[in-house]
């Protein structure tokens, strides 16, 4: 179709408006394509916290294989030690080989930054000693541990089990 001053228009072209006009939209497609636009969204964010929490799952439950895999060398040498003690006929051969075993499991333990909670000659806290008796002593003043009953051990600043320990009364009066 040839407009008056001479060019051809597109019927399907849509019409632009003339000032002061308000242009037609169809805003039912419009809203239709906007309302597809967001239920894909949401899909696409449901499959991604479902895949996350799959992720998270695995991870949580795998966690520990690096860990237990360090740890069968010490496994395999304490029971070639208990096969050694069934058949040995002196104590000093178990002995050795159960004290093989323990430096080997101490060795693995500093590896993963595991370390003992001090208590010799320390003062008694609450935060990283678990008293688990008191008894008087004539040599260790008041407050001061005597002697430990199990080891406590931390990660870096982080107490993963208190020392059981003896905490001094003082002097008997």
């Amino acid at each position: 179709m040839n407009t008056p001053n001479g060019t051809e228009t597109n019927d399907a072209d849509p019409v632009e408006p003339k000032e002061g006009e308000i242009a037609e939209v169809d805003f039912e497609a419009e809203a239709a394509k906007l309302k597809d636009l967001a239920l894909r969204a949401r899909a696409d964010l449901d499959n991604f916290r479902k895949r996350a929490l799959r992720e998270k799952e695995e991870a949580i439950r795998y966690a520990n294989n690096g860990l237990l895999e360090r740890l069968l060398p010490v496994v395999d040498n304490f029971e070639l030690g208990l096969d050694a003690a069934k058949s040995a006929t002196d104590a000093a051969s178990v002995l050795l080989g159960m004290e093989m075993v323990h430096r080997q499991l101490l060795d693995f333990i500093k590896c993963q930054g595991l370390e003992s909670v001090a208590t010799e000659g320390e003062k008694f806290d609450p935060n990283k000693h678990d008293a688990v008796a008191q008894e008087f002593s004539d040599s260790i003043p008041e407050g001061q541990i005597i002697r430990q009953v199990r080891k406590g051990y931390k990660i870096k600043d982080r107490l993963v089990r208190a020392a059981s320990v003896v905490v001094s009364k003082g002097a008997a009066q």
